[in-house]
Parts: structure tokens; C-alpha cells; sequence
């Protein structure tokens, strides 16, 4: 399984960005798909995930300016980013959760970096 993200990028505070992850592979099922994001010398935290039943989940700093979607016959998600603020600078990692025998098994993209300046 690959997982191929893209749309990062240099944008002003107030501007908008949309992250694309494409992903690919022995895929029979996805359980969820997700983004989180990882500032300069902070941890990796959870920036919003979208369900098989399309139920969300967002962290309270990107409430109400980040919307996740997805396309699952192309087994892609997507993140619009609207209202950017500086603070969300970070390199955004998508990630996927399949169903295994016993357990999930996560699967993470190589992250594509977001730029908010002032």
C-alpha cells in the first residue's frame, strides 16, 4: 500500500490550500482516512479523519476552516484548508487505516509540506 500526497505548498495567512492523498495497492476496504500534521519540534497531532460512514472528526484548532472529503472509488482523500493561519505551518502526513485478521494496520504518506506566512 502507497499512499501519494500532494497540494502543499507557500500561501499567505487568510489563504487556502486543498491536500490531496491518492492510495494505492492491495486495497479491499479502508476503515478511515486521515490527515495529521507535524510542526518544527513539535509532536505529530491529528488534524481531521473521515470514517467508512462518512462521519468526521477534526481537531479544535481547524474547526470550522478545514474540511476533510474523500472519493472512495479512487480511494483518495481530501483536506480543504481555508482561513490559514501561521500556526498551521507543518508538514501534513495522510494516512489510511485497512482491517487486518486480528488487527488495523496503518499506513502513513511521506507528508507534503504547508507554508503560512504572515
Amino acid at each position: 500500500v502507497q499512499l501519494q500526497a500532494s497540494g502543499g505548498g507557500l500561501v499567505q495567512a487568510g489563504g487556502s490550500l486543498r491536500l490531496s492523498c491518492a492510495a494505492s495497492g492491495m486495497i479491499f476496504r479502508i476503515n478511515s482516512m486521515g490527515w495529521y500534521r507535524q510542526a518544527p519540534g513539535k509532536q505529530r497531532e491529528l488534524v481531521a479523519t473521515i470514517s467508512r460512514d462518512g462521519s468526521t472528526n477534526y481537531a479544535d484548532s481547524v474547526k470550522g476552516r478545514f474540511t476533510i472529503s474523500e472519493d472512495n472509488p479512487k480511494n483518495t482523500t481530501y483536506l480543504q484548508m481555508n482561513s490559514l493561519k501561521p500556526e498551521d505551518t507543518a508538514v501534513y502526513i495522510c494516512n489510511i487505516v485497512v482491517p487486518g485478521i486480528v488487527f488495523d494496520h496503518d499506513y502513513w504518506g511521506q507528508g507534503t509540506l504547508v507554508t503560512v506566512s504572515s
